[in-house]
């Protein structure tokens, strides 16, 4: 990518920068990496071939609070010295001589995410979709094994009453975009009333990631995790909610999923998500008696986030060029029907 082609960075003042404070020797080759979400990211590849990664908010005018490098920094920092794989931090910049925003830089790690089973068929073999299972749940089991004032992260957030505070705010993003969406279900306002009021007892708060999925870790070609990405969301909060959402978003064979949805985990050789919670439950000595209500709650807030979505799309506030439409009416019903399914014993 030519220099020109950079947005957001002076990319000879940051190869300066870099040269003069980190050893990286010029010039240095700019790519745009996709996914992030909405922040931008580059992959640097100095003279010598060393890569690392730089990464701040989009262009323009930013919301309070969101798009924070330094909380994303700070997690990978903390956890840098613990059992999960994380990139290495590298420093974070706050000096409106080096950019008009915050950024941070972080080592690159090899390995591919994983979101299709195109890309899994692809990547890895059925030994190595075994060992990744098992990679993936040991990683989030050592993510809510880790103390957070052991790695200065006892400040991420307010970890007590972590489920109360995600079903009010996920039950009023569905109630407040229903006239936009043009579409309602009982079974939302039914599902809210059992889950408010049968949360468990929650025990000592951890870090949460929030989107725990094959689509946010790096996997080596031998099923190995070797990174996990894209702590924007991550908080101090519940472990075991954290656990059902990426359970949730195992998909086994013969599970209900949409058309056209290319499920990374349905193919031969992954391990179940009875195995996965065992294995959880081996490594961390958590009791998962109340997995179903976890489960439920979890598929609740993915039915209340996708309605919010699709609200959005219908009020014009975002563009449907290219979005199925139909797809995430689907996506909201087949969440509804499983939140039910598994809130069955709570009623």
């Amino acid at each position: 990518m030519t220099d020109e082609g950079v947005a957001g960075f002076d990319t000879g003042v940051i190869g300066g920068w870099l040269e003069a404070e980190h050893g990286v020797r010029g010039p240095i080759a700019w790519e745009l990496l996709p996914g992030g979400h909405s922040n931008l990211t580059y992959l640097l590849t100095d003279a010598t071939g060393r890569e690392l990664v730089i990464r701040r908010p989009p262009m323009g005018q930013l919301l309070p609070k969101a798009h924070d490098m330094w909380r994303e920094y700070r997690i990978i920092d903390g956890l840098w010295v613990t059992a999960v794989p994380v990139a290495e931090p590298v420093a974070y910049v706050d000096d409106r001589a080096l950019c008009d925003v915050h950024f941070y830089v972080m080592g690159k790690v090899e390995g591919r995410a994983l979101y299709t089973g195109a890309e899994v068929a692809e990547w890895l073999d059925e030994t190595a979709r075994r060992r990744a299972g098992e990679s993936f749940i040991d990683t989030l089991a050592a993510l809510h094994s880790v103390d957070p004032s052991g790695v200065n992260l006892a400040d991420l957030g307010r970890p007590d009453g972590y489920v109360a505070r995600q079903l009010k705010t996920w039950y009023g993003s569905w109630t407040a975009s229903v006239d936009d969406a043009g579409m309602d279900d009982e079974r939302t306002h039914q599902l809210h009333g059992v889950l408010a009021a049968n949360i468990p007892d929650q025990g000592p708060g951890r870090v949460v990631h929030g989107d725990f999925g094959p689509h946010n870790c790096l996997f080596s070609s031998n099923g190995s995790l070797t990174a996990v990405l894209d702590w924007e969301i991550a908080t101090l909060g519940d472990p075991l909610a954290d656990l059902a959402y990426s359970i949730n978003a195992w998909t086994e064979p013969g599970d209900r999923i949409a058309d056209g949805v290319d499920a990374p985990t349905v193919l031969p050789g992954f391990p179940s998500r009875t195995e996965l919670l065992d294995r959880y439950a081996a490594a961390t000595g958590a009791d998962l008696s109340a997995i179903s209500y976890y489960r439920a709650f979890n598929w609740f807030k993915t039915a209340c986030i996708i309605h919010g979505v699709y609200a959005r799309y219908c009020a014009g506030k975002k563009s449907t060029e290219g979005v199925d439409m139909d797809l995430l009416r689907t996506r909201i019903g087949l969440a509804l029907d499983n939140a039910a399914a598994m809130a069955a014993d709570l009623r």
